[in-house]
Formats: structure tokens, C-alpha cells, sequence
């Protein structure tokens, strides 16, 4: 599947974007948009984004002076559809969704004579699935008239969040947790009697084995790191069109519910303790390539009590194999509200070619969280997701000790430097930020 975006009116008539995988697309007269109209007057700096997972293509307009239109008509937020046009200003770009011709038809349509709007995808096959877990039957796109999707329906998919299934091996014991993608669950393996953590993947959309066997893959590639402070992974499958992860069991809350516990935050040092741990983990993921792009207060667990706890660093690398793999619908346009204000604003731009120091911003923003309890964004508790994304990418992040005066002045120093919106200003690596943090007076 693809989806591609052909630009017929305006500066820069005749280009075209397509995509073939979970990405955004930023328009506006910022020079790091994707599509930058420096000269269109009718454009805001940052006027909207597009976050696309074929065939889906999800437009969110970032709260632009002069407003974003689909069809002509103006919209905050919008699915699109094949033959969709956006307009902002003089510039018009055409949607189109459908699946990539083989080089055989691309050369024929090389050699015909074509016009711009003339497609350049094929329309995607409308096939018909039954869900695996109740067999009520529905329609969805596929690549081909034979492709074999994996399709759980919205009921099954809501009561297995609520109660989930019996994996294979493992004896159920409690719900330990539930979340957007399905549900976290204290087990026992059967052939060790060990405890273990078991969290389920319910695909929001219909998908492909092919796009289920690279989501397993690309597990299995971040599987191989091992770290004191990181969750160790131990097996991983599917079963009745739910995708399962097995973990260590980590007995202790995340940080998230350990600050609500004191009353919103943790005192300075129990912080720095959790955070240095966390930057010990990414110096170790770092340095084998791995990204974890989803570092936030709940994807760290921790064992023991102050002065004796042990943080671990849990689903590294999953939001964006998940999402990548198109099992997550579009996660801006959904469940991840909570979880962009911990984003870069160059992890917004580019959803898929981030570095380290996008990490080492997210780790600030957990710090800061812990530390102050609040965010590091003047945000009202009612923010959209726009509003937040718009505060990313134009707001300075608020200082530390605006928040909490009485914090050292070295961390919130520190805190602050992991907080810059140009990366190449933030700490450079994991490891400098945490040597930094263990001489904070």
C-alpha cells in the first residue's frame, strides 16, 4: 500500500511525496517543513500536519491563521480519502491511495502519455475478513484479491482490552494494565512456574501477515539487548489475531504512578537516581544502534523502595514497530495525547528517522515531569493535540526552577540543556548527561 501526495497548483506544482510506511508530513512556511511555502502569505509557520500509515492518511490542521481545506471545506482534523484535495493559500495537493504498480506498469505508464492527476498507484483490492476471535465478517483493503489479513472486529477488540485471552504456556494471574494497544498481564510460564509480564497487541486495522512477520522481526531485533535497567524480553507470538510480548516481571509501579503516590512528584534525588539508571540503559541501546522514541514516566518501572530501587527501561523500540508495521491505525490521530508533549520537535517532523538526542530530550521531559510534577509546556489541562504539537514546535520549554524554585541549580541546568528544540544544543549523548547528573550538587 501507498499513499501518495501530488502537488497541482502553487510554487511547487509537480512535485509529488509518497509513502510506504508510518510517516508525517508537515506543511507551513517553517523551513523544516516538508513541503516549506517560505512565500505563501496564506500559510502559517506551522499550518498542518499529515500523519499517513497506508492506506490511511490522517490531516491536522496546527491552528493556521487562514485555516486548512479539504474539498473545499475547511477542517480542523480530517481522514482522507483517494481523491481528496487539501488547499492552504494558492497550494493544492492531490490524495491518492492505492498500491504500488510493479516496474513493469510504472514503465508503462512512462512510455504513455499522462498527465499529473493520472494515478500513479493502483486502487488497493476490497477483500472481504473475518475477524479471528468471533468470525463476524467485514471488508477491508488489501494489496491483492488474495492477500491473508489478520482482523479483529471493534467489539472483540474492546472486550479482549477488558478481558484478555489465554496465551499459550502461560497461566493467567491479574491485569496489571491497559492501554491503547491492549493490555499488560501478570502470568506464569508453565514449564518454569516463573512469574512474567504478558502484554497483548490488538491491531486497530486489518493487517497483512507480512506486516504482522515484520512487526515480530523487528521485536526480535531489539530483543538482543540486555542491561540491568532494561526489561528483559523472553518470547514473543500470536494467537487468534492477538499478538503477544513476554518480559521480566518487574514487581513495582511505573514512575508515573510512584510520583502520584507522593502526591505528583519525587523529591530531587529519588529523581536523579531513576533518571541516571534510564540514561544507563540508552548509553548501553545507544551505542548498539537502538532508538527507544517512546521514553515517558510509564515506560519506567521500578523495583525496590528509596534509596534502594532499581529503575528498568520497558518497550523499547515497540511504538515505532508497531506503528510502522501498520498495526496502529494512526497514533496521532488516536490514543497519543499523553504521549506526544514528551516528543522533540524534530520526532514530529520525522517520525521515522530520529537519533539519540531525541531520546535525551524525552528523558528530560520525564525528569522535569518527576521533579515538578507538571510539563515543561504551557499547556491548559484542556490542550488538543494541536495545541500541543504547536507548543513543541514554537514555544520555549518553561525552566525548571520556574516551576520549583528550590531545585539545585546543576540539575535543573542539566534538565534544561536535555530540553532544547535543536538537538545539535541538547546533551550530545546519554552518557555525558548522566556523568553530568551523578556531580549535581
Amino acid at each position: 500500500m501507498q499513499v501518495n501526495l501530488k502537488v497541482l497548483a502553487g510554487p511547487y506544482a509537480g512535485r509529488a511525496f509518497s509513502f510506504d510506511q508510518h510517516d508525517t508530513f508537515l506543511i507551513g512556511r517553517n523551513p523544516e517543513a516538508h513541503l516549506c511555502l517560505p512565500n505563501d502569505r496564506f500559510f502559517s509557520r506551522n499550518h498542518c500536519l499529515l500523519e499517513i500509515s497506508p492506506p490511511r492518511c490522517f490531516l491536522r490542521d496546527l491552528g493556521s491563521t487562514n485555516g486548512t481545506f479539504v474539498n473545499g471545506q475547511r477542517l480542523q482534523g480530517a481522514f482522507l480519502k483517494n481523491g481528496d484535495r487539501i488547499q492552504g493559500g494558492e497550494t493544492v495537493l492531490l490524495v491518492e491511495v492505492g498500491v504500488e504498480m510493479s516496474e513493469a506498469e510504472q514503465q508503462s505508464r512512462l512510455t504513455s502519455d499522462v498527465t499529473l492527476e493520472q494515478p500513479t498507484a493502483r486502487r488497493p483490492a476490497i477483500i472481504e475478513v473475518a475477524c479471528l476471535n468471533c468470525g463476524r465478517r467485514d471488508q477491508a483493503e488489501a494489496s491483492a484479491p488474495d492477500d491473508r489479513l489478520t482482523f479483529l472486529c471493534e467489539d472483540c477488540r474492546q472486550e479482549l482490552r477488558r478481558q484478555p485471552q489465554p496465551v499459550p504456556g502461560y497461566d493467567m494471574v491479574k491485569v496489571l494494565g491497559r492501554g491503547g494497544m491492549g493490555c499488560v498481564m501478570l502470568a506464569r510460564q508453565q514449564s518454569t512456574g516463573r512469574a512474567v509480564a504478558i502484554k497483548t497487541l490488538l491491531p486497530e486495522v486489518a493487517v497483512s501477515e507480512k506486516a504482522v512477520k515484520r512487526f515480530l522481526r523487528e521485536i526480535d531485533v531489539a530483543a538482543v539487548l540486555k542491561h540491568p535497567n532494561i526489561v528483559e524480553f523472553l518470547d514473543r507470538g500470536t494467537s487468534n489475531g492477538v499478538l503477544y510480548l513476554v518480559t521480566e516481571f518487574v514487581e513495582g509501579p511505573d514512575a508515573a504512578k510512584l510520583a502520584d503516590s507522593r502526591g505528583g512528584r519525587l523529591p530531587c534525588a529519588e529523581t536523579v537516581a531513576i533518571i541516571t539508571q534510564v540514561l544507563d540503559a540508552l548509553t548501553h541501546a545507544h551505542a548498539g544502534g537502538y532508538i527507544h522514541r517512546d521514553i515517558k514516566d510509564q515506560n519506567i518501572l521500578i523495583a525496590g523502595s528509596w534509596p534502594n530501587l532499581t529503575a528498568k527501561l520497558t518497550d523499547f523500540g515497540l511504538a515505532k514497530s508497531f506503528a510502522q508495521s501498520g498495526m496502529s491505525g494512526m497514533t496521532m490521530a488516536g490514543e497519543m495525547a499523553g504521549t506526544i508533549s514528551y516528543m522533540p520537535p524534530e520526532q514530529i517532523r520525522n517520525f521515522r528517522d530520529v537519533k539519540p538526542t531525541s531520546d535525551i530530550y524525552s528523558v528530560g521531559m520525564t525528569a522535569y515531569s518527576l521533579v515538578t510534577g507538571d510539563t515543561a509546556l504551557n499547556l491548559s489541562p484542556k490542550a488538543s493535540i494541536a495545541d500541543t504539537i504547536r507548543a513543541i514546535f514554537d514555544q520555549p520549554t518553561i525552566p525548571v526552577r520556574e516551576r520549583l524554585p528550590e531545585i539545585s541549580k546543576q540539575v535543573a541546568e542539566i534538565i534544561d540543556l536535555a530540553l532544547h528544540k535543536d538537538p545539535a544544543e541538547r546533551w550530545q549523548s546519554a552518557k555525558a548527561m548522566r556523568n553530568a547528573l551523578m556531580h549535581a550538587q
